[in-house]
């Protein structure tokens, strides 16, 4: 059957993680739930369906299990397609031989065929761990109307914060003449955001040239920008005027869900007419009790409130007894705060438990939650009894109760 599709997507789904510890040790980054409804790859895999690109290869190398269920089909997205949709895409074992992705570049590699199947004009990569809402489509337009032979969408950051970021240096027209990974004095504040637009037959053959290269570290941003750059290919800068957020840290990610409770931070889930889909869970309507306090929260479906809640995020299912204090904290489907138990500027991940009286977190003296840090119980953990779980602290196994 003839699929031909005028841009396929990739979703590079499969990181690890690390910088999130306790909460990715059982699920990829991109499973990570998020704003109380959503896991972190619903915002790229909505971006995608609301830009029009309905063909998408999504990634998937760590703990890909919880990621592939959530998956599914891909009806949440509108992506169960005939022709096109959603796929997920592990490593595979090829003749003899298999191996994992060793690198961006590399994992587009070993999908070439995947994507010629739909002899695309243009292939959008996109990063599976990043929070922002944007059309795709926009850029696309852009990559055709310069003749580009790759786009990149940049962010113009702060200057003091551009040494964390690929830079990219750019003519006033916006093409791009220099990459600089990270640099100590940058030249630029536009960052790139890790989303690219390429044409396919260039593309192809420069992953081809990539993957012969014993020297590479098959990587886009280390090695096929470069490449291309010193080959004299046209690469053009796109720039992103918008809420973006790269929520690889637990700060980060604590951040972006507070952002959810701001006006003003440019995040908007209410805007119909550009939704973020999520699967939902079927639980009850939330229960709030005749003596609870409930302040500038979001709540989910089936969580059951008797305690006093307030600056909070607060997932499916999540239970908070009477007695129990919640403030500026994020708790994750099937959380339980117990009778007379604290939480405070702490992560409570999937059905951990903070029993009766235990303390976690604390509170921000000079209100800087990154040099003070946020207090992290992971999936299932038990804080016992009067226990007590200090910010910056993470539990990632049951503490026992305090007798």
């Amino acid at each position: 059957m003839y699929r031909k599709k005028e841009c396929v997507a990739m979703l590079l789904a499969g990181g690890q993680g690390s910088r999130l510890y306790v909460l990715t040790k059982n699920v990829a980054k991109p499973a990570v739930p998020f704003g109380g409804k959503y896991r972190i790859i619903d915002f790229p895999l909505s971006n995608c369906v609301n830009s029009g690109i309905d063909t998408v290869g999504v990634l998937t190398q760590y703990e890909p299990h919880v990621l592939n269920a959530y998956i599914g089909s891909g009806q949440t997205w509108d992506l169960d397609r005939l022709r096109g949709g959603v796929y997920v895409l592990p490593p595979y074992q090829k003749g003899k031989t298999s191996e994992w992705y060793k690198g961006t570049a590399n994992a587009i590699y070993q999908n070439i065929a995947f994507i010629d199947e739909y002899d695309p004009e243009y292939v959008l990569i996109l990063s599976g761990d990043h929070i922002y809402k944007m059309n795709y489509n926009k850029m696309l337009q852009q990559h055709k109307e310069t003749g580009a032979d790759a786009t990149i969408a940049v962010l113009d950051v702060p200057l003091a914060e551009a040494s964390r970021f690929g830079i990219m240096n750019c003519k006033p027209d916006g093409t791009i003449y220099e990459f600089e990974e990270k640099p100590k004095q940058p030249k630029s504040t536009l960052a790139s955001m890790g989303i690219y637009i390429f044409s396919w037959k260039k593309l192809r053959k420069y992953l081809i040239d990539d993957e012969e290269n014993p020297k590479s570290s098959n990587d886009f941003g280390k090695d096929i920008i470069p490449a291309m750059l010193a080959n004299g290919e046209k690469l053009v800068s796109y720039r992103f005027e918008g809420y973006w957020k790269d929520v690889g840290t637990i700060e980060s990610l604590w951040e972006a869900n507070m952002d959810l409770l701001s006006p003003n931070s440019g995040l908007n889930l209410s805007d119909d007419s550009w939704k973020i889909y999520g699967r939902t869970t079927g639980s009850p309507p939330h229960f709030t009790a005749k003596d609870a306090t409930v302040k500038h929260t979001l709540l989910s479906e089936g969580c059951e409130i008797a305690g006093d809640v307030s600056e909070s995020v607060l997932f499916s299912d999540v239970k908070i007894a009477k007695g129990a204090k919640v403030e500026y904290s994020i708790l994750m489907p099937g959380a339980v705060v117990e009778e007379g138990a604290t939480v405070r500027y702490a992560i409570i991940a999937e059905n951990a438990v903070v029993a009766k009286d235990a303390v976690v977190g604390g509170s921000p003296s000079d209100g800087d939650v990154d040099k003070w840090g946020v207090a992290v119980v992971a999936e299932g953990v038990r804080i016992g009894r009067g226990a007590k779980l200090a910010a910056k602290e993470m539990a990632d196994e049951d503490l026992p109760d305090v007798k």
